[in-house]
């Protein structure tokens, strides 16, 4: 049984170094993540006045300037629902790839928001071990070093965590925006090929 259990001890033990390089690879990917979010909120916030007289323009059967900075998902899928031509099953198809695309979009943040703590809480437990060997044994040093790296790795997970998570809220609520949209455009356009 001991022998087991120090075979467990091992492994854990030497699961640390791996753990940090995702915990510090999880930070980069945050800030990453955090600055192309940024920039994707600036756009639209500059473009959301030319989406809107858009639509307003489509509302009135005409077609000025389908390019809306900043957006280049939803200008995609708009050009392929234009070129439709009011044809129900592309325009349904292009709406389901539409909603494809939007799921990859959110799937780092996804990713990150679900692993980030995962992984902190690995990085706090594995070095709990070391820690109470050293205070079992007296060696208070080795176990505030230890309690170091534990909380650390905490901080760090549940901050990529919360990036992670935040994105994914604001990201999910403007890409349910553009679907809603999307699929408005379309049944517009529909109508007008009926007319």
């Amino acid at each position: 049984m001991n022998s087991i259990t120090n075979i467990l001890y091992w492994i854990s033990t030497g699961l640390l170094i791996p753990v940090i390089a995702l915990l510090l690879f999880g930070f980069v990917r945050a800030l990453t993540l955090l600055g192309s979010f940024f920039g994707m909120y600036i756009g639209r916030i500059k473009n959301e006045k030319q989406q809107q007289e858009l639509i307003a323009g489509l509302e009135k059967h005409t077609i000025d300037n389908t390019n809306i900075k900043g957006n280049k998902l939803f200008n995609r899928h708009l050009q392929r629902i234009i070129d439709a031509e009011g044809k129900s099953i592309v325009m349904e198809k292009v709406l389901a790839d539409f909603e494809i695309a939007s799921e990859k979009e959110l799937s780092s943040s996804k990713s990150l928001a679900k692993l980030g703590p995962m992984i902190g809480l690995m990085g706090t437990l594995i070095p709990m071990g070391p820690a109470l060997v050293g205070l079992a044994q007296g060696d208070i040093a080795s176990m505030a070093q230890n309690m170091q790296v534990a909380f650390s790795t905490t901080v760090v997970g549940l901050f990529a965590g919360a990036i992670g998570y935040v994105t994914q809220l604001v990201k999910q609520r403007w890409l349910v925006a553009d679907i809603n949209n999307l699929e408005y455009i379309a049944n517009l356009l529909k109508e007008k090929n009926n007319a």
